[in-house]
């Protein structure tokens, strides 16, 4: 009843009868849990009927956007934060909602940028609109590519970068680099593509202001070395990331966006594939361990997976299949083609143990839920 405006339509965004609710809810001691939990639900509902495109934005932020796009000299500093908050919210979804209605989500703040981008708006305001486009178009491109729209996924990937780079802030530029270099790692043969992309990542990233995103490309430089074989640039790729993890990050612009859990996860891969893979079980192990927010779901189902593959090379071939059993369910509701890659290889490494009944049980679960 809250998320229905007076005319209807889905409304949970700022100013929203539902977000007067959360906010009530909070001050009478729900847990923020609970509350994320309720918001992903309406999410869900808003969504199932392929409505609910707006459903994110208030309705005062509808207004306030329709005029814009109307007389675009009347953007103005609250509905970019409105629309900053907007994709924030949706980025928040990825992990609950499967990567189709992320898709729904954005449409209407990926054409909205994409016009007013293309309009005189305040010249003031442009290195805002800007970062909010690249922060839309690069979770559109990532969206896309895990619903295997490729062709969509570099085109928005090729917006995001034009418009990281009218922001002046190059940590900005590598955030869209690394997230294509991931996407391209998994949709094009070959490591040259990703490498390119994660080369410009780093120097992007050093020429920064965020300690974190430089973190964050050197770990991705590493697993590319160790994709390669090159074990002593990937050791040293590692050594630059936790260098930067544990220097101050107080007022990092990014400082949420990796976190040391993930950098095991990138220390699993390395030894992986070029150390031991008892120890990167470890690894992975701790890094799953720690990833249990809703928004870290489909990175902790990439990385269990990659544990079960440490656990074949460990000659534990049914206890890797046990733990597979669980991405499987995490990347069925996600839709996560990474995930889905990643345990079609584990199974292919599984093929010796074909004729065993665990392997049969996890060949049924794979094709009951992904059709693999």
């Amino acid at each position: 009843m809250y998320a229905r405006s007076a005319d209807e339509q889905n409304s949970l965004g700022a100013g929203s009868d539902f977000g007067e609710l959360l906010d009530a809810l909070a001050h009478l001691g729900e847990s923020e849990r609970r509350l994320d939990e309720l918001r992903t639900l309406l999410v869900k509902t808003a969504t199932d009927d392929g409505g609910g495109l707006l459903a994110l934005l208030g309705p005062s932020t509808q207004l306030s956007l329709s005029t814009a796009l109307a007389d675009p000299s009347r953007l103005d500093e609250g509905l970019l934060d409105a629309m900053r908050t907007a994709v924030s919210d949706v980025n928040g979804q990825v992990g609950s909602v499967p990567f189709v209605r992320v898709q729904l989500l954005l449409a209407p703040i990926v054409e909205s940028c994409r016009r007013l981008l293309a309009a005189e708006v305040p010249e003031p305001l442009l290195p805002g609109l800007r970062a909010v486009a690249a922060q839309a178009y690069t979770l559109a491109g990532r969206a896309a590519f895990e619903t295997r729209d490729d062709d969509a996924s570099r085109a928005l990937y090729a917006e995001a970068t034009a418009a990281a780079s009218g922001i002046g802030s190059p940590w900005r530029r590598a955030v869209v680099h690394m997230s294509h270099a991931l996407v391209t790692l998994y949709s094009t043969p070959g490591l040259d593509g990703a490498q390119q992309l994660v080369d410009a990542a780093v120097r992007d990233a050093r020429a920064g202001g965020s300690v974190t995103v430089r973190a964050r490309a050197h770990a991705l430089q590493a697993e590319i070395a160790a994709r390669r074989g090159a074990a002593k640039h990937a050791k040293a790729a590692l050594a630059l990331a936790w260098y930067d993890m544990d220097a101050d990050r107080d007022g990092d612009p990014a400082g949420t966006s990796f976190s040391t859990a993930h950098l095991r996860g990138f220390e699993g891969v390395t030894s992986l594939y070029v150390g031991d893979p008892g120890e990167a079980h470890d690894y992975f192990a701790g890094s799953a361990a720690e990833l249990r927010a809703p928004r870290e779901r489909v990175q902790r189902a990439i990385v269990a997976t990659d544990q079960a593959l440490a656990r074949i090379r460990l000659d534990e071939p049914e206890s890797a299949a046990d733990l597979l059993h669980g991405c499987i369910d995490a990347a069925s509701s996600t839709g996560g083609r990474v995930a889905s890659i990643r345990l079609r290889r584990a199974r292919r490494e599984l093929r010796p143990w074909r004729r065993e009944d665990w392997f049969a049980d996890l060949d049924d679960h794979l094709i009951d839920s992904l059709g693999v």
